[in-house]
């Protein structure tokens, strides 16, 4: 369950995407897959939508909390365990595939080359891939010299607090440090260090990388930046 809660503290709050997504999907001509689903914060607001929506995610335990919530509100949402750069689903084709937030920056190199070339072979006729890619220094540069605010929440009297400290320059990717607290009704507090890795990747380099694999990318689009979380670009791509 501390994968759930913590995907959550750190996720579940960002809606700046949303509308991008919905008016994709609204154009749609097709089923659509949300690659790095989580818990849903994505698909399940697309299936609310009327959408038919396949969940796809590397971890079980976010899967079964996704296909939880969707029960509980009566939405039928498809959940598949598979890693986000070598997936199969056989017979299987979709009129958008999305990759929101950093999914595409999470997975490495050779994680996105086998991403994009599944998401070729599962694209239908006049189907779209869309790929967003943060900023990762955004918010540490030197007009920035403030720390972001923490993501936080209180699940069952227990507050938890997610707060980055610090973004490393390692080359091709960059190191971004947060610290996870808890404090329970009692004050008993934990803390607890954790360490992602974003691939530095810019629109123009992702799509190369597209071209390769015989995508075809369109203009980009863009998400502004909210008061809690960089902004995005999301890179189009067609088969």
């Amino acid at each position: 369950m501390s994968r759930v809660i913590w995907h959550d503290v750190e996720c579940s709050s960002y809606e700046a995407d949303l509308a991008l997504w919905r008016e994709l999907a609204a154009a749609a001509p097709g089923p659509i897959l949300d690659v790095g689903a989580g818990t849903g914060r994505v698909a399940l607001d697309l299936a609310a939508h009327g959408h038919d929506v396949v969940a796809l995610d590397i971890d079980a335990e976010l899967l079964a909390e996704l296909r939880r919530r969707a029960a509980a509100r009566g939405l039928a949402v498809e959940t598949v365990v598979a890693d986000a750069g070598d997936f199969m689903l056989p017979g299987r084709s979709f009129g958008l595939i999305l990759a929101p937030m950093q999914t595409v920056q999470l997975i490495g190199a050779a994680g996105r080359a086998g991403f994009l070339r599944a998401a070729r072979a599962h694209l239908g006729a006049g189907g779209l891939v869309a790929c967003a890619l943060a900023d990762a220094f955004e918010a540490f540069d030197e007009q920035h010299v403030l720390l972001p605010l923490p993501d936080t929440l209180t699940v069952a009297g227990v507050h938890y607090s997610s707060q980055p400290i610090a973004v490393r320059d390692e080359g091709e990717r960059v190191a971004i440090e947060r610290i996870r607290t808890t404090l329970d009704g009692d004050g008993h507090r934990t803390a607890s260090p954790n360490l992602i890795h974003l691939d530095r990747v810019d629109p123009r380099r992702l799509e190369a990388e597209a071209r390769a694999v015989g995508l075809a990318p369109q203009p980009a689009r863009t998400i502004a930046a909210t008061d809690d979380h960089v902004g995005s670009s999301v890179v189009m791509l067609r088969g």
